[in-house]
């Protein structure tokens, strides 16, 4: 919707999706590169805060807060039918997202403390934003959407006080994961099956998605109330039970969408696959809690196949469709899906073959630089230039 939008300037900061997906996509490929390169001895930083903290924090809170950012200033003003940030105000959000990153790298020079000081305010800033929009805009549904990035702004600083504190931030990694898949169940139980249905009805067809209902708001509810077993309790064998009705509830409600029926169009199916990994990271959830699959798998299965499968997936929809492409998948963007998703397999696979783990690790981390690699590719020049419509 072009209502709004910064008409000087670069093109870049037109938009939320343009300066946030490139810069998310831009840093996931840096921060994996720095991790392997610290991994192999080759470079050394963040000693003081933990390289394999840091690793773990750009991952949950450097690159994917960077995508929620993007699609949240590009979505909200459609839901509330209020104005875009852009322009200067755009400019200086996304500044404060760099800062964050830069401060980290510059930890062991800056202090942990400034470091930490610095990363804490973006989120922040995002949510005091997004709250704004849907207050004045009364589109009070919109609210769970604000509770999870609520709860991402508390993980992020509980992640940097355990570590701190000299803890290992196991919660905050649950509970920013859980932020994460309940807007994946939340906002995808919106655009999926409408997507789903855009493009079933452009061929004429009339096999839609099942429309949103109670058996949607009840497999919200116990996916939430899974994963808030899984923040307390993780070992617990009721959250093993959760955990399993949310695999069964979600699993389900995947197949209401009739996702096969768009396999002709690559752009609509990857949404589908990238939810695929929700009732999958619930059947992980509930093995690992009596001890049949390690938590770090687990882990893995939630953050490369829910999250960064669902980001890429949305990252490339909503780039073509804001910037007036044609909504179909080429063969690059194919190759990428392909790649996350074969890594969203591939890394988990690590902990249940720990004889092969460093294999598995170089693949995985191959593959996720492919992904995101040929997103920046193929999408940058969109990104950077104006709408071809």
């Amino acid at each position: 919707m072009p209502r709004g939008l910064a008409r000087t300037g670069p093109i870049l900061f037109s938009y939320g999706f343009r300066p946030f997906f490139l810069g998310g996509a831009l840093w996931a490929i840096a921060a994996m590169v720095l991790w392997i390169a610290a991994l192999s001895g080759v470079v050394d930083f963040a000693t003081e805060y933990g390289a394999h903290h840091w690793h773990a924090h750009e991952m949950l809170f450097g690159y994917a807060s960077a995508v929620l950012a993007g699609f949240l200033l590009t979505a909200v003003p459609n839901w509330t039918g209020r104005l875009p940030v852009s322009g200067w105000p755009l400019l200086g959000l996304f500044s404060l997202w760099a800062l964050g990153r830069i401060a980290f790298l510059a930890s062991d020079v800056i202090g942990v403390d400034l470091a930490v000081l610095a990363d804490m305010i973006f989120l922040p800033a995002l949510l005091f934003i997004c709250v704004r929009e849907v207050v004045a805009g009364k589109k009070w549904n919109d609210l769970k959407v604000i509770a999870g990035l609520l709860a991402l702004s508390i993980a992020n600083a509980g992640f940097h006080y355990e570590v701190l504190m000299g803890d290992h931030p196991d919660r905050a990694y649950r509970l920013a994961i859980t932020a994460y898949v309940g807007l994946v169940m939340v906002i995808g139980g919106r655009i999926i099956p409408s997507f789903t249905r855009n493009w079933i009805n452009k061929q004429g067809r009339t096999d839609f998605p099942v429309p949103y209902n109670r058996f949607d708001a009840s497999a919200i509810a116990i996916g939430i109330a899974a994963l808030g077993l899984w923040i307390a309790l993780p070992d617990s064998r009721v959250t093993a039970i959760g955990a399993a009705a949310a695999a069964a509830f979600h699993a389900v409600r995947l197949l209401r969408w009739r996702g096969w029926t768009t396999a002709a169009e690559m752009l609509v199916a990857v949404l589908h696959v990238a939810y695929v990994f929700v009732p999958l990271g619930f059947l992980a959830i509930s093995l690992s809690a009596i001890d049949l699959v390690d938590p770090t798998s687990t882990l893995h299965v939630m953050t490369i196949g829910t999250v960064a499968t669902m980001m890429v997936a949305v990252m490339t929809r909503a780039t073509r469709g804001h910037t007036g492409r044609d909504l179909t998948a080429s063969g690059l963007t194919t190759i990428s899906y392909a790649a996350i998703v074969l890594c969203a397999f591939a890394r988990p696979a690590a902990g249940l073959l720990p004889d092969h783990a460093a294999e598995i690790y170089a693949v995985s981390g191959v593959l996720w630089l492919v992904a995101f690699g040929l997103f920046v590719v193929e999408y940058a020049p969109m990104l950077v230039r104006g709408r071809r419509w």
